[in-house]
Parts: structure tokens; C-alpha cells; sequence
């Protein structure tokens, strides 16, 4: 194992923070403290962590609507994201983006997008802009297994192919869109077999396995950041809640669903292997447990004491003023 202690603990910090931030938020919304869709990344932490373990803050990341993980992964201030979904002006977008467009541009995170594959496009023309201008900077689209059957996805993979495009494709297979089993409504097994369409490299990764997803996404992006053009990285994963908070899963079979999450966390995989090689001591990670925990609790508390945004601001930091 090529980690240093102190580095597998930032990324188990990393990981956990994302756990804990969706477990308190399933908290928040049903106690009636937050309003709105959450739709909850739990289960999928391995994804986003072991993929932005590889990025430079000068590389871009492009989000979905289920974009806390990505932005905890990406260094986003965990406060200022509670505020925002709280609706506050000390969020990260003054309180007035809200889960679905959670963004922090200063951290290289374009944002979460309410519109399904909407933030492919924008991740490909943040690669297109690295390429002109002559930087170094690498552009990652994350998306789910349902945004592979829309347009968008097609037309970018199609030009970031032909112009060799410092990007990598992120697809976070869970299994699911919305509510309907990808396999009816994919015609392929492996979504990663679309890319040879493009004539792009594509690779499959266990999107619960931290280690399997760094290594597979650490040479898409240093393949990028050297000019030879995309992946298209497949992570097989399992969300742990339903498609949104509320939702009771009725379409899933509960046998299965109690497989992933007993026996295939990707906490408990990461941890499980850190320990075996003798690198980490398991109290070590009970106490980043504890100190994440205490965090979650204090930035929920100071979110709900702090300010809505006033009137005067409703049409500031759009794109259009009227």
C-alpha cells in the first residue's frame, strides 16, 4: 500500500464526513428543519473520494443532483454547504441554490445540476476552455447510470473523443434511475462498452472499493492531463437510501439492497484493508468518527441560527438582471 498513515486518515476524514453530513441531513428533514428534495449520496463515498484523491484545486468537477459527496470530496467548507441547504445567506451560494445547485466555483466545483446529464456539457466545455488556454487542468464529470441514455451525454463524448479533451466521464452506475432498474432501460450490461462508439478508452472500476477507484481514475486523469484525450470510468456502486429522502424503496428487493450495505460499505471495505496492512490503527478512525460527528452538529447548529438572505439580494448573483 503506497499511503502514508496520516493520508489514509484524510481520506477515510473524507469519506466519513460524507456518511455523516447525509446521515444528519436524513435527520434534518425529518425533524422538518429543512425543506426541499435531499437526495443522499450514502453508499457511494468511494466514488467521489478516491476520484478527486487524484485532482489538483485548479481541476474542474461537474456534479448531479446527488452533489454533496462531490463537493465534501472536493474540498468544499462543510459549514457553508449546511447553511446553504438550510436556506441561509452564509451558505455556499448565499442560500439561494439550495441541494440541487450547491456550487463553490473557488474550489473547482461547478456545481450539482437538478437536470439529469446537465452537467456533462458544462464539465466538457471546461476541458475545452483547459485545452485552448494551454493549461494543465483536467475537467471530471460525475453522472448517474440514467444520464448515459440522454443527448447530452452522446454529443459530449462525441466531440471530447474527436478533440481529444483533458476529461474523464465519471458514470456512478448505482443500479437505478430514479426508480426504474438500469437494465431496463440500458441495452448493454456494461455502460463502460458505450465508449468504444467514440472510439474512447473506457475502464470499469467497484465503485464501493476506494483503492480499485483511485488507481483506475489516477491514470484517466494523468492520461488526460498529458493530452491523450477521455475515459469513460464505470464505477459499480449502490445508493443506501432511496432516490430522495422519503422515498421507501419499494422497487428495490430488500434482500439485495441489505447485501450492499452489510457486507459491501465502502467505509468498512476502506477501513478493513487500511488495518489489515497494519498502516492504521482502528482507534484512529473512531476518533475522526467522533470529531466529524461533533462538526456535522455544530454546523447544523450555527445554520439554523444564522441569517436568511434579505429581499435587497433577490437579483443579485444571477445571470440575468431585469
Amino acid at each position: 500500500m503506497k499511503f502514508t498513515g496520516p493520508e489514509l486518515c484524510e481520506i477515510y476524514r473524507r469519506m466519513r464526513t460524507i456518511r455523516s453530513f447525509e446521515e444528519k441531513l436524513q435527520e434534518l428533514v425529518s425533524a422538518g428543519k429543512i425543506g426541499g428534495f435531499m437526495h443522499l449520496y450514502a453508499g457511494q463515498e468511494a466514488i467521489a473520494v478516491g476520484v478527486c484523491a487524484q485532482l489538483k484545486g485548479t481541476d474542474i468537477v461537474g456534479s448531479t443532483h446527488r452533489g454533496h459527496g462531490h463537493c465534501v470530496a472536493k474540498g468544499v467548507d462543510v459549514k457553508a454547504m449546511m447553511a446553504e441547504l438550510f436556506g441561509r445567506s452564509t451558505g455556499t451560494n448565499r442560500g439561494k441554490g439550495g441541494s440541487m445547485h450547491i456550487a463553490d466555483v473557488d474550489k473547482g466545483m461547478l456545481g450539482a445540476n437538478g437536470i439529469v446529464g446537465g452537467g456533462i456539457p458544462l464539465v466538457t466545455g471546461a476541458a475545452l476552455s483547459a485545452q485552448v488556454q494551454g493549461r494543465e487542468d483536467v475537467a471530471v464529470s460525475f453522472f448517474g447510470d440514467g444520464a448515459t441514455n440522454q443527448g447530452q451525454f452522446h454529443e459530449s463524448l462525441t466531440m471530447a473523443s474527436n478533440w481529444k479533451l483533458p476529461v474523464v466521464y465519471v458514470c456512478e452506475n448505482n443500479g437505478f434511475g430514479e426508480f426504474t432498474p438500469t437494465e431496463f432501460v440500458v441495452p448493454v450490461k456494461d455502460i463502460a462498452d458505450r465508449a468504444a462508439s467514440y472510439a474512447m478508452r473506457a475502464v470499469i472500476a467497484d465503485g464501493m472499493d476506494f483503492f480499485d477507484v483511485y488507481e483506475k481514475a489516477g491514470e484517466a486523469i494523468e492520461l488526460a492531463r498529458r493530452g491523450e484525450g477521455p475515459t469513460l470510468l464505470e464505477c459499480k456502486t449502490y445508493r443506501f437510501y432511496g432516490h430522495y429522502v422519503g422515498d421507501q424503496t419499494p422497487y428495490r428487493n430488500k434482500e439485495e439492497a441489505e447485501d450492499w450495505i452489510q457486507n459491501r460499505d465502502p467505509l468498512d471495505i476502506f477501513e478493513s484493508k487500511a488495518s489489515e496492512a497494519g498502516i492504521v490503527d482502528p482507534d484512529e478512525f473512531r476518533q475522526i468518527d467522533g470529531e466529524v460527528a461533533a462538526l456535522l452538529n455544530e454546523a447544523a447548529e450555527e445554520a439554523e441560527e444564522a441569517p436568511m438572505p434579505s429581499a435587497d439580494e433577490l437579483l443579485t448573483d444571477v445571470y440575468v438582471r431585469y
